[in-house]
């Protein structure tokens, strides 16, 4: 490889790095394709294994890591996440939305009305801001209420499976882990929302299917609500 070609992949590589870190979440193979200026996915994915390399030969806590979809995230291997969980100066969102995620992941596919009922209708604004984030769903079948998904960039970045009855059966092992029955709407008011899990625990789990740690570490920072 001359001077010029290992300049350009140089460059091209140091692109995807910078788009990856400053996204911090998935990124599609489509858009890291303008990032680096080619039509070719083949390239794109021959310059992600070269980074990918990279990490791993300096054992790096950080991975880049192909996801379904043809979407790719720079992220931090799920071994270090416990470990520096106290340095993180803020979580994604405070305990009040996490609560009304929870729900939502819980129970969907699941109607805007009866969150909003469970939960109280200061959740409006949980469900806009989650929306923004990319966290959920909320569509509108023909001749129905607007009903509410998380997403597949929820699954990404707290590690629950992208299958709802896995993960329901993860979110029931947190909250069996965490001996939460209930949640609260905010008003002083809880409701049995988590009382009977909706499959066994005694259900095996797959090695991938483990306990999301990030979203259970969330759950129990002391932050404020909202």
């Amino acid at each position: 490889m001359n001077t010029s070609r290992e300049q350009r992949e140089a460059k091209r590589l140091a692109l995807l790095e910078a788009a990856l870190y400053a996204a911090g979440r998935p990124v599609s193979i489509e858009s890291l394709k303008l990032v680096v200026r080619t039509r070719s996915e083949k390239i794109v994915l021959k310059l992600l294994g070269e980074l990918a390399k990279r990490y791993s030969a300096r054992g790096s806590a950080l991975e880049v890591k192909e996801l379904p979809g043809d979407r790719v995230i720079l992220q931090l291997k799920t071994q270090f996440s416990k470990m520096v969980r106290r340095f993180t100066k803020r979580p994604l969102m405070t305990r009040g939305p996490l609560k009304t995620l929870s729900y939502i992941a819980y129970n969907q596919p699941v109607e805007q009305m009866k969150v909003v009922a469970d939960r109280g209708s200061h959740v409006y604004s949980h469900l806009r801001r989650m929306e923004e984030m990319g966290l959920i769903t909320r569509d509108r079948p023909e001749g129905k209420g607007v009903i509410v998904n998380t997403t597949t960039y929820f699954s990404d970045y707290f590690g629950f499976s992208y299958d709802p009855i896995k993960t329901k059966l993860q979110l029931s092992r947190i909250f069996n882990t965490m001996k939460i029955t209930k949640l609260d709407n905010g008003n002083g008011e809880s409701k049995n929302l988590m009382a009977t899990p909706p499959i066994s625990l005694d259900v095996p789990m797959e090695m991938e299917d483990g306990l999301p740690e990030k979203f259970a570490g969330y759950l129990t920072v002391e932050h404020q609500d909202s």
